[in-house]
């Protein structure tokens, strides 16, 4: 992510007291949980947005490249959505996880600028991106660690091929696959991700390995 910055004093911060409202509260906020800095976001914690921000940037980021097919993309998409964390945080319940709520937030805007991108001349996922003197494909931002039989994803030339066909799939079963296999979030969490149940989740998944079985096998064939 060289050469990726986010504005970070943009969120604004104040300043946490105790009951007396004069001394100011000392807090390593690197061992605070998510849903803690929150709470400490909400009651004017000077670093804590910071520290989400910081802790959620590479992963989030490469979810975001890989969702929208553009860098650039990723980047407005990445601050809008922790713009909207810092606009919502005072509604967040701190008693549930807060990363199935920042992934709702990012894959929305993610689909959003997707639309946006269809009225536009499309960003295929076979373009560079990164600037000139450091050019990154998006095979280099899609890893594949697993080692699932079944799943042909291994070396260079099938890298190559599982990008353009990745491509190549409608909104619905591309967030699925990413969420689940690139992601490698659990069902449950990926149903609360995209607001359906679990079952759809896996009928969902069923219908998206389906077709990048078929849109594999075309790969496979030119």
């Amino acid at each position: 992510m060289a050469g990726f910055a986010i504005h970070l004093h943009a969120f604004g911060s104040g300043q946490v007291c105790t009951h007396n409202m004069v001394q100011t509260v000392s807090i390593d906020l690197q061992t605070e949980s998510d849903e803690r800095l929150v709470k400490l976001h909400v009651d004017g914690q000077p670093g804590a947005i910071d520290e989400l921000i910081r802790r959620h940037r590479d992963e989030l980021f490469g979810y975001l490249v890989r969702f929208t097919g553009s860098r650039a993309m990723a980047e407005d998409v990445f601050q809008e959505t922790f713009l909207q964390i810092h606009l919502s945080s005072a509604t967040f319940d701190v008693d549930r996880r807060l990363k199935p709520w920042l992934y709702t937030i990012a894959t929305n805007k993610a689909r959003d600028a997707r639309r946006w991108l269809r009225r536009r001349p499309s960003v295929s996922l076979d373009t560079p991106v990164g600037g000139s003197d450091d050019p990154v494909s998006m095979v280099d931002l899609m890893p594949s660690n697993g080692e699932d039989p079944q799943s042909p994803l291994q070396g260079a030339e099938q890298s190559k091929r599982v990008r353009a066909v990745v491509d190549r799939l409608g909104d619905a079963q591309r967030e699925i696959l990413l969420l689940t296999y690139f992601q490698r979030m659990p069902y449950a969490q990926v149903a609360n991700i995209l607001n359906i149940p679990v079952g759809t989740v896996k009928s969902r998944l069923h219908g998206a390995v389906r077709a990048f079985g078929e849109l594999w096998g075309e790969e496979s064939e030119r």
